[in-house]
């Protein structure tokens, strides 16, 4: 009803609201710089009962894993938007996960990408924006390697159980904007990264039908 774009995202147990907020104004760093372009910048929360046990809220300070996560998906959703058609204006992409069952962190940015879009396509009917400041789709999907064999999405319980955990994000062109991979034990091979690679890909050009399906629907 209030934010200019809104979705909510489930993937398999996980569940993710992403709202995006666009905001008349940029970050201080960019007040006096010569970069005429706008921000798209990102944060992240989980309910404190998302989880089978309450985690405590963060009211005070933000824990280095939550920064972490914020900054990835910044990073990803400003990789679907041409800043310097975007004005002098920033776009806040909040996303708050109300059930987590892993993939929390790549639900967020496909979901992000949705709420996103949406206020840039209302920023177009506007004629706030010019067409273009869209400039292609972003998904991600976790993988990883689970009894020798690739595996694609993995809930919290497969994610204990890998040998090798990764989260890959995609723009709809075909480019990677993160590959953040992680042997638990023994190092892995080339060969099960490109599997990896392989499998996340096909998920992902997957993902990137459900967006374009959400936007078709949706009301701007």
């Amino acid at each position: 009803m209030y934010p200019e774009g809104s979705v909510l995202i489930s993937m398999g147990n996980t569940r993710v609201l992403c709202n995006a907020t666009v905001e008349e104004t940029l970050p201080r760093w960019l007040h006096n710089s010569k970069l005429k372009q706008g921000w798209v910048t990102a944060e992240y929360s989980m309910l404190p009962r998302a989880t089978e046990q309450r985690n405590q809220r963060e009211t005070t300070q933000v824990k280095g894993r939550t920064q972490e996560i914020q900054r990835l998906i910044a990073r990803s959703l400003r990789a679907a938007v041409d800043l310097t058609k975007l004005g002098e204006r920033q776009i806040l992409v909040d996303c708050d996960v109300l059930q987590a069952d892993g993939g929390t962190r790549t639900a967020s940015i496909t979901g992000g990408y949705v709420a996103l879009a949406l206020a840039i396509k209302r920023l177009e009917k506007r004629k706030s924006v010019e067409p273009g400041t869209l400039k292609q789709a972003v998904a991600a999907v976790s993988v990883g390697v689970l009894n020798g064999k690739a595996v694609l999405d993995l809930n919290y319980q497969m994610d204990q159980n890998v040998s090798v955990d990764m989260n890959v994000v995609m723009t709809s062109d075909g480019r990677f904007v993160e590959l953040q991979g992680t042997a638990e034990g023994e190092p892995f091979s080339r060969g099960a990264l490109n599997a990896m690679l392989l499998l996340a890909e096909h998920g992902i050009r997957q993902l990137f039908e459900h967006q374009a399906a959400a936007l078709a629907s949706a009301r701007v």
